[in-house]
């Protein structure tokens, strides 16, 4: 069964490829997924995944990007789940390909920050965090979790830029935190996760999320009414036992005729409808209608009494 998170990397890798755009998804792939590998002094680079619709993504990306076809080479792991692993191979222009997007400068090195063309591009942001959330990201399913929304990188300072990107732009209230070998940026609040997927453009899985959000918000409104409705019922029966239990004292030691007209009627009006509220029991005495606090004007009367013949036992 589909993960929540595997549908919308699902609508992602089917969403149409611009040109214009596909340098800053790629950008977001190899520089977290990306393994730069050297051999007879010729550079390549490959990316390794599981999913062949990414898989198909990333070849994609190169082909359109940088108008150069790599290499699809697919093989079967031998450990545990034996899924097929799928490998795109970039094995020309890598050197130029990487100072273009940012990853690679002859006297920095391998740069592990977000491109500044990306810092600098609200469109580029778009598409990057499209690619990162393609390359490290995952999702709660909002119907049977806590909303929760992440991305992965090894690296802080690329790390602290998604964040950047996320805020800068979009006002998604993202934080950072460290994990394991790397660090993750994270979305927590169910309206800013739900934008998050609107920005990278999975719209069908924003619609999903937010009608599963509302659905379980309603649930949860619903039980939160419940919960309160019985805490209150059980209050009013706690609160009628104890006027109930007053009200027999009172009959056994000096009887109810002893009472004043009105506390009299309200005595044994309560005695025969212990399960009425205090504004049931306001409207509907013999007596009455009477107001709420009327009614426990005499109620307390009546405790008074009680408590008078308990200390005389």
């Amino acid at each position: 069964m589909a993960s929540y998170a595997s549908d919308v990397k699902k609508e992602l890798t089917a969403l149409e490829l611009h040109p214009e755009h596909a340098k800053a998804e790629l950008a977001a792939f190899l520089r977290m997924n990306g393994v730069l590998n050297l051999h007879n002094r010729q550079f390549s680079l490959d990316i390794t995944t599981e999913n062949p619709a990414i898989a198909r993504r990333v070849f994609k990306l190169i082909k359109v990007a940088f108008k150069i076809e790599p290499l699809l080479i697919v093989s079967r792991k031998m450990k545990l789940k034996k899924n097929n692993q799928y490998l795109v191979r970039l094995q020309r222009n890598v050197k130029e390909i990487l100072e273009e997007l940012q990853i690679w400068d002859d006297e920095e090195g391998f740069i592990t920050r977000v491109p500044s063309r990306i810092m600098d591009s609200q469109q580029g942001a778009m598409s990057y965090l499209r690619g990162a959330f393609l390359a490290g990201g995952s999702v709660n399913n909002p119907e049977t979790s806590r909303y929760h929304l992440e991305i992965y990188s090894t690296y802080e300072d690329h790390n602290e830029g998604l964040a950047e990107l996320m805020n800068k732009y979009f006002h998604l209230n993202a934080r950072t935190t460290q994990r394991r070998r790397g660090y993750i940026v994270y979305i927590k609040e169910a309206e800013k996760i739900g934008d998050f997927l609107h920005i990278v453009g999975a719209l069908n899985a924003m619609l999903a999320f937010e009608d599963l959000r509302i659905m379980r918000d309603m649930r949860n409104s619903v039980n939160r009414l419940v919960n309160c409705d019985t805490a209150n019922l059980k209050k009013t029966a706690s609160a009628a036992a104890k006027q109930i239990e007053d009200i027999e004292l009172i009959d056994q030691n000096l009887g109810l005729d002893s009472l004043p007209e009105k506390l009299a009627i309200l005595a044994r009006f309560r005695l025969k409808h212990p399960e009425l509220s205090l504004k049931e029991l306001a409207a509907q005495v013999p007596d009455g209608p009477i107001s709420k606090s009327g009614v426990n004007h005499r109620l307390k009367k009546l405790k008074e009494i009680a408590a008078g013949l308990k200390t005389d036992e």
